[in-house]
Order: C-alpha cells, then sequence, then structure tokens
C-alpha cells in the first residue's frame, strides 16, 4: 500500500535564526498511485461528494495534522 504522508528532514544552518520543525511532512494526493481511473469505480451520493470533494471514495483522502498530537503533549506538559 502507498503511503501518502512523506517526511523528511531538511538541513538546520547553525545560523539560522528561525529552525524549521523537524521532521517535515507533507501529503501526495492519491491520484498518484491510481493510474488510470478503473471503469465502474464506486461512487459517493451527490450530497456526500460535496461534502468530500470528489465524486469517487477511492480518491478521497482526510487531511490529517501531524503535528497536533505533538502540539497536545506540549500543551499538557505545562
Amino acid at each position: 500500500m502507498a503511503t501518502y504522508r512523506k517526511w523528511y528532514t531538511p538541513y538546520v544552518s547553525p545560523l539560522d535564526p528561525c529552525p524549521p520543525l523537524v521532521p517535515v511532512s507533507y501529503e501526495t494526493p492519491v491520484q498518484l498511485y491510481l493510474g488510470f481511473q478503473p471503469t465502474g469505480m464506486k461512487q459517493f451520493s451527490p450530497f456526500e461528494a460535496l461534502a468530500h470533494g470528489t465524486l469517487w471514495p477511492g480518491l478521497f483522502t482526510p487531511y490529517t495534522n501531524p503535528y497536533a498530537s505533538k502540539k497536545r503533549r506540549h500543551d499538557n506538559d505545562g
């Protein structure tokens, strides 16, 4: 199975006034892993399609905030 979230560690200069959060992540769209769209793919109802932003459930990936759990841990520390 393809992973939709990718992680990398950027170079952080010792002179950088604002070092980035590491590791950095980004999401890749599902379409990159689908190739050609197969015929007869399952479809959302029109109302669900508007809510999800796509007609096909196979192309839907909800956005997840990778930093949310880190923020919760930080908020609970102090």
